[in-house]
């Protein structure tokens, strides 16, 4: 009968699977790595069938329209992306908050009208924020256009708060 253990007295079957379990559980903490972030998240294929024509909001009624670059109106609701935060327009700290959130809004108004996109549940359990705001992921294809804002250095993903963009 040929030996099945090794020469420090662990089973040779143990050498064997424990690369398999090793790499398992690298595949298994990426998983849970990204999903706070998304980052490289694919989400369930669902047919990307919203779309309209978005531009830059202006005057008082909002139906379809970019607020900054995480904000924006569709069919007279107003939505939050929940998956990132992108620097303020409205009310910058800096001037370099100002530069980077109009190139933001830009950023999202060319993604949204880009083609066809779907609105995915927000991922937290909450369907608005406190300023009732509806919070959605917006993905193309099953992959975030907030993940590709962060991409391009134009957000941060979203951390339960403001982060400062000075």
């Amino acid at each position: 009968m040929p030996n099945s253990t090794s020469r420090r007295g662990i089973p040779a079957s143990i050498w064997i699977l424990l690369p398999l379990v090793l790499i398992a559980g690298l595949y298994w903490w990426h998983d849970r790595r990204a999903a706070p972030g998304l980052e490289g998240t694919v989400f369930p294929a669902a047919p990307d069938v919203e779309t309209a024509r978005f531009a830059k909001c202006s005057g008082p009624v909002r139906k379809t329209c970019v607020v900054d670059g995480d904000t924006f109106w569709y069919q007279g609701t107003k939505i939050r992306i929940a998956d990132i935060n992108t620097p303020e327009t409205g009310q910058p700290e800096c001037r370099e908050e100002a530069q980077l959130g109009a190139r933001a809004t830009d950023r999202l108004i060319a993604l949204l009208n880009d083609g066809p996109f779907t609105l995915q549940p927000g991922g937290d359990g909450r369907d608005r924020d406190r300023y009732g705001r509806a919070l959605r992921i917006v993905t193309r294809q099953g992959h975030s256009l907030g993940a590709a804002l962060v991409d391009e250095g134009l957000a941060e993903q979203w951390q339960g708060r403001r982060g400062s963009w000075c």
